[in-house]
């Protein structure tokens, strides 16, 4: 379930300027889970660890 809520997330702020200066401001995981959870988005520390582990993969694949 948390999956699709970050998914969610980055929806929602890749449309919206004024949550995206919001997120922006946010200097760790823990900052960025806090401010999710404030608007709303129920996000887990392992989301964005699978999120950043697949952003890498991918990155590889691409070289």
């Amino acid at each position: 379930m948390s999956w699709s809520e970050l998914e969610r997330l980055v929806c929602d702020s890749e449309a919206d300027a004024a949550m995206q200066r919001a997120l922006k401001h946010c200097r760790s995981r823990k900052e960025l889970i806090l401010a999710a959870r404030r608007l709303g988005y129920r996000i887990t520390r392992i989301d964005l660890q699978r999120a950043w582990q697949e952003h890498q993969q991918l990155e590889q694949e691409a070289q």
